[in-house]
């Protein structure tokens, strides 16, 4: 059931935080689930019917990291000035029309463009609704990893609708000019769909969520620890570093592990599975890793889990076998969404909730900046010797490094 702001009973208002995580898991699913990952389904029909380098089509998505990094930088400015659920519902609905705008164009510096501004509005909906996810945990300290894993969760929803709608729609729009355009349109269309349904946990945390998160120090067993400290960049230099390198690792994998799997004679049906239970390993990471998120305050989650992907993108990229391919979904799945989740809870675990957008922020600054070089250096990889195979060796040693920079960060 719905949760209702007036019932203040300890069941139901942790059945009300569980509502309102998984209300807000929308914003996932739409600024990274649909509006960046769907792209890597329809870089193949896009470059095939458009005549692309691998290093234009990693050009998109560097384009919508470089608008990511925009909106990261110019989050903490607009969330001075307005309520982050404001920016939420609003973010997504920029992200709508950017999505939808995308299938209107056939040049490639119009369609930059759109991926670069549909990167600024995901952005705002990623850290504002990471925040308001940390907030939710705040009032449930004992759950905190479950509720940002529930969140960033979402993701996986905004992927799994995306293996299934994008070879469908393809499919109906098979012969005609441009088809993929369609694909753009119907996602457009979920993405509208979904920012109608996010104006309800907007409304409801609006009116009651947000004042009572507004948490005092003695809410948290680390309050008085916690309660003078702002967030300095030095203090998490190595947690910081380590995120950048996944942010180059990661998005190697997304944008063109699709592209690999066609290349290596994958159906289309294969492919459609393998995406697919992708997204389905990232629905069920909350559970997976929550509890590592829960007991540690330093950056050991964060380096193990950059650890795990980097083996999980390096496996495509040295067999065609299917059981290891689709290993390597399953395991790259349920585990890179928590790697974004870490970073909250050291945040979370590390400072007071009054700097946590500051400290967010400055996470997904550096994330950004690390998708920026990804796609394209990839991409110029793949056009070399070794193809995309070789691109995906080098964002798995980019992951690895990142996670023995990871490793050094203390907790404060």
């Amino acid at each position: 059931m719905p949760p209702s702001p007036a019932d203040p009973s300890p069941a139901s208002d942790s059945r009300n935080t569980l509502w309102l995580a998984l209300a807000l898991s929308l914003g996932a699913a739409v600024s990274l689930g649909i509006t960046r990952f769907a792209y890597g389904l329809l870089l193949p029909p896009m470059r095939d019917d458009l005549g692309w380098s691998y290093t234009l089509a990693g050009a998109m998505n560097t384009a919508n990291a470089a608008g990511y990094l925009i909106g990261a930088l110019t989050s903490p400015w607009l969330m001075r000035r307005y309520p982050p659920t404001t920016l939420l519902v609003g973010g997504s609905a920029l992200a709508t029309l950017f999505m939808a705008l995308s299938g209107f164009f056939t040049e490639a510096g119009p369609l930059l463009l759109q991926r670069a501004l549909a990167g600024v509005a995901s952005a705002l909906v990623f850290i504002a609704g990471g925040l308001l996810a940390a907030q939710l945990g705040a009032r449930r300290p004992d759950r905190m990893g479950l509720l940002l894993g529930l969140y960033y969760g979402g993701t996986g929803l905004g992927i799994v609708v995306s293996a299934l709608g994008v070879p469908w729609a393809l499919e109906v729009a098979a012969g005609q000019a441009h088809a993929w355009a369609w694909a753009w349109w119907g996602l457009a269309a979920v993405c509208a769909a979904a920012t109608a349904l996010l104006t309800w946990p907007a409304r409801w945390i609006a009116c009651s969520v947000a004042v009572r998160t507004s948490i005092t120090p003695s809410a948290s067993p680390d309050a008085d620890r916690l309660a003078v400290r702002v967030f300095r960049p030095r203090d998490f230099a190595f947690g910081l570093a380590g995120y950048a390198g996944f942010g180059v690792g990661y998005i190697g994998y997304m944008t063109f592990v699709i592209a690999l799997l066609r290349d290596q004679g994958s159906s289309p049906g294969a492919i459609t599975a393998f995406y697919a239970l992708l997204g389905l390993a990232v629905m069920a990471s909350s559970r997976l890793w929550a509890g590592l998120l829960d007991r540690h305050r330093d950056g050991q989650p964060l380096a193990r889990l950059n650890a795990l992907l980097g083996v999980a993108t390096l496996l495509p990229a040295l067999t065609s076998a299917w059981p290891l391919v689709l290993a390597s979904g399953l395991l790259f799945g349920a585990v890179f969404l928590s790697v974004v989740a870490s970073t909250t809870a050291l945040v979370r675990h590390n400072l007071p909730p009054s700097q946590w957008a500051a400290g967010i922020s400055a996470f997904t600054i550096v994330f950004a900046a690390g998708q920026i070089v990804g796609p394209t250096v990839v991409g110029l990889i793949a056009d070399g010797p070794g193809g995309l195979a070789r691109g995906l060796v080098y964002s798995a040693l980019a992951l690895w490094v990142g996670a023995a920079l990871a490793w050094r960060q203390r907790a404060l």
